[in-house]
């Protein structure tokens, strides 16, 4: 990518502390931040084993409405993202998954895609 940009795309899931707790798949979000990590974990369990594909289940189960592109973010380059999912982003290899991400919005898995 040019200037430094890269490519991810994410599975979020929220939790009732988060800036806003609500998501097209939840009116209102009442789930701890642990019951969120489990999930998470959960997830990349899934993904790890090679049981779910990362793009149908961020469209099934993603509280971001990224989920209809299959948590596809597109590009973004530095200061365009929350710090920690930056980080986290770039520290990624292409085609790398990412452990539990916590930022305000919830707790993400990434996947870096470029």
């Amino acid at each position: 990518m040019a200037d430094g940009r890269v490519r991810a795309s994410h599975l979020l899931v929220k939790h009732k502390d988060v800036r806003r707790p609500s998501s097209w798949k939840e009116p209102v979000i009442t789930r701890t931040r642990d019951e969120a990590l489990a999930m998470i974990q959960r997830f990349h369990e899934m993904l790890v084993k090679g049981e779910a594909d990362f793009a149908t289940l961020a469209s099934q189960e993603s509280h971001c409405s990224s989920a209809k592109r299959g948590g596809d973010l597109g590009e973004f380059g530095r200061g365009e993202m929350q710090k920690p999912f930056e980080d986290a982003t770039y520290a990624l290899k292409v085609g790398e998954l990412s452990g539990p991400v916590f930022t305000d919005s919830g707790v993400h898995l990434i996947l870096r895609t470029a």
